[in-house]
């Protein structure tokens, strides 16, 4: 083991300000450097290494970096459970929570509110299911529509929780989306789409491809993608 690896740097853990954060490694067989992120929610370190690389050198690489680390770790909006009379986000705008528990279970917009009832303890999770109902509604809604103006056949789609990606459609069959997606506003819900409906046609982000986004997506592309660029941590605000 190389002389300049300190005993504390060889731990598969950092610490970013209070927290303790797991460096997760994984190999990859294309990859030819090492390749280091911080997990959207802050909860973990990743890095990519080549097969040929050693663990030891990987995380004594995330220590290096831990200052650039702890500056994204700040930036990431802390997690708040929602309440009555707070507010989450829907389609680009507030709703303040409204609860009673003798309302309906059943999440429903009046106005400005969110009104439920039903036990308190369970709110979180019926709005977050009431949410992804949401979600999968419209996506399939844009997916036809997008569909259609590309003179494809609609494909299935399904919800996804990942971390990282808002979209894919890795075997051109289905598309997947991102359910957090419900909390931005339309136009950014829809490039999203519109994006992976073109990777339909287009399996790379080739000049061709943007053509066609171009093309297939009504609003400005750029305005979108800077929305999700700046704002898109903060859709992790809100549910676990």
């Amino acid at each position: 083991m190389m002389d300049w690896l300190r005993r504390d740097m060889l731990e598969p853990e950092i610490v970013l300000g209070q927290s303790t954060i797991p460096i997760v490694l994984r190999r990859h067989p294309t990859a030819r450097r090492l390749t280091l992120r911080l997990a959207p929610d802050g909860s973990e370190v990743r890095i990519t290494m080549p097969k040929w690389a050693r663990s030891a050198e990987a995380i004594a690489f995330a220590h290096a970096r831990r200052e650039w680390l702890a500056g994204q770790h700040q930036k990431i909006p802390q997690r708040i459970e929602p309440q009555p009379g707070q507010a989450i986000a829907y389609r680009g705008q507030d709703l303040r929570i409204e609860w009673q528990q003798d309302l309906p279970r059943k999440p429903v917009i009046k106005g400005t509110e969110v009104q439920l009832g039903g036990p308190l303890h369970s709110l979180e999770q019926r709005l977050k299911r009431w949410l992804e109902g949401q979600a999968l509604e419209l996506f399939e809604r844009d997916v036809a529509h997008y569909c259609q103006r590309a003179e494809l056949d609609q494909v299935p789609v399904a919800l996804s929780r990942a971390q990282k990606r808002w979209g894919s459609c890795s075997d051109r069959l289905r598309i997947r989306l991102n359910w957090r997606l419900i909390q931005a506003p339309d136009m950014v819900r829809r490039s999203v789409v519109a994006h992976e409906v073109t990777h339909l046609v287009h399996f790379d982000h080739s000049p061709a491809f943007h053509a066609m986004l171009a093309d297939l997506f009504e609003h400005d592309i750029d305005a979108a993608d800077r929305w999700l660029k700046e704002n898109g941590r903060g859709l992790y605000t809100h549910f676990g």
